[in-house]
């Protein structure tokens, strides 16, 4: 069954850094990504199963005014093997891609500051690239401790690979929690190739997860802090990639970097000035730092 939906977003949208996050993010066998046409494929879990979800990019990319509260949309193509439910997948996308941010506040907040502003000026309406799976992310996270993102990308293909599910398509789903706590770390550490201690850790956490860890709890930081091999970055990247649009994690090396400072104190002590909004500060400061745009995210 086939279900093309289009979802509204306000302008301004900077497109540009929502593609090269997700080109730069892409996991094998899980997602495909498609620069020339805008087109982004990644396999969902949704309550009636496995889904391929399809978005495009196109009319978002073609140039507008810009002008505040104008809508264009995004197209969202789900097919699946059932009856789908509209309204949980147009939730989905929403929270993946940030699509329900009025994106004039943040901007606002930002436009005076004399770091953000510039950026805010070269990349109007940038969104915070989210997760369709908490527990997807939080796997990719620490897969991505003291690594490179491409390097945990391909230890995350290697695990979908492994034991993920199929979806339609051709494309698989991160493995569920229950899937990956029945599995022993040094299978995992084979499968992955990553090293012992990380393998040990995606143990801790597929059992925690399998047992009601979930990020709609009060203690779900000091939980996910308690278990072995996760730190404070880790916890702080992942509130980020979920939906905490305060959050800021200070330890991060880019960031460090992209501040010209040496510590995650001074990341701190600089970041206070920009809450409520740090999430997109940090997005800023990423896209300067790391990714490859081209001159105009229009």
């Amino acid at each position: 069954m086939i279900t093309v939906l289009r979802i509204p977003m306000a302008e301004p949208v900077a497109v540009a850094p929502m593609l090269a996050m997700l080109r730069s993010h892409v996991v094998p066998g899980h997602e495909h990504h498609d620069a020339e046409s805008g087109t982004h494929r990644r396999a969902v879990r949704t309550k009636g199963g496995a889904a391929h979800v399809t978005v495009r990019f196109e009319d978002l990319m073609k140039p507008s005014s810009r002008e505040p509260g104008e809508v264009r949309h995004l197209e969202v193509v789900v097919e699946t093997a059932y009856a789908v439910e509209v309204e949980e997948v147009v939730a989905v996308v929403e929270q993946w891609l940030d699509l329900a941010t009025d994106p004039t506040v943040v901007d606002s907040a930002f436009r005076s500051d004399p770091v953000l502003g510039p950026l805010v000026r070269a990349n109007p309406g940038l969104r915070v690239v989210g997760t369709t799976d908490w527990f997807a992310t939080a796997v990719s996270t620490v897969l991505g401790q003291q690594v490179s993102v491409a390097a945990a990308c391909t230890f995350g293909g290697r695990l979908v690979a492994a034991f993920g599910d199929d979806a339609t398509g051709g494309l698989r789903c991160f493995p569920g929690p229950h899937r990956l706590a029945r599995i022993d770390p040094d299978e995992l550490r084979a499968a992955i190739g990553t090293t012992q201690s990380r393998a040990r850790t995606l143990a801790h956490l597929a059992r925690a997860a399998a047992d009601g860890l979930a990020p709609e709890q009060s203690s779900f930081a000091e939980d996910l802090l308690a278990l072995p091999g996760i730190g404070s970055w880790t916890v702080d990247y992942l509130s980020l990639r979920i939906g905490d649009r305060d959050a800021c994690p200070s330890g991060d090396l880019v960031l460090r970097r992209a501040l010209g400072v040496t510590t995650a104190r001074e990341v701190a002590r600089q970041a206070e000035r920009w809450r409520p909004w740090r999430a997109y500060a940090v997005m800023h400061l990423w896209m300067q730092a790391a990714y490859s745009l081209p001159k105009s995210s229009a």
